[in-house]
């Protein structure tokens, strides 16, 4: 049987080698490569902005980092990364036939100006995969129409 001595000595030394331990994982940093292009890009990781370099004021690319890194560096190669079109305003949409909105996730915010464009002051609609968004002021309707989405067959 351990004496009470030899508890405290081997709970010090555990104590002791676990906050060594535990103090080098804190000190060493992962380093992550700054994507510089989209092709780059693997990860929200990559997508933080390198900063400025010495005695220097950071460019916008520089100093952007998750989501507007990632809309910046597609705009550098020519490409829209968000969906800014405005919707088809020429009919109003319906039940039977509904103006599609794309997304990628799950729903989307839609801002309704009537039929013709401009007809009535912005309403803000949230059609999603489940229910259409129906317009208070023209009684437009729009539909989601999920673009890449996984399709979840339970629902709650």
């Amino acid at each position: 049987m351990l004496s009470l001595n030899q508890l405290e000595l081997i709970a010090r030394q555990s104590i002791r080698s676990f906050s060594q331990r535990s103090i080098l994982l804190q000190s060493a940093k992962p380093t992550y490569k700054t994507a510089k292009s989209l092709e780059e890009v693997s990860g929200s990781e990559t997508l933080i902005g390198a900063g400025a370099k010495e005695n220097t004021f950071p460019t916008d690319l520089e100093q952007a980092t998750g989501l507007e890194r990632l809309e910046l560096l597609a705009k550098l190669e020519g490409v829209e990364l968000f969906d800014t079109k405005p919707l088809d305003s020429s009919r109003v949409g319906t039940i039977a036939d509904p103006i599609l909105v794309e997304s990628y996730d799950d729903y989307r915010y839609v801002g309704c100006t009537g039929s013709p464009a401009d007809s009535h002051a912005v309403e803000w609609l949230k059609p999603t995969i489940e229910n259409v968004a129906r317009c208070w002021e023209c009684g437009s309707v729009y539909k989601l129409k999920p673009v890449g989405v996984p399709q979840d067959d339970h629902h709650h």
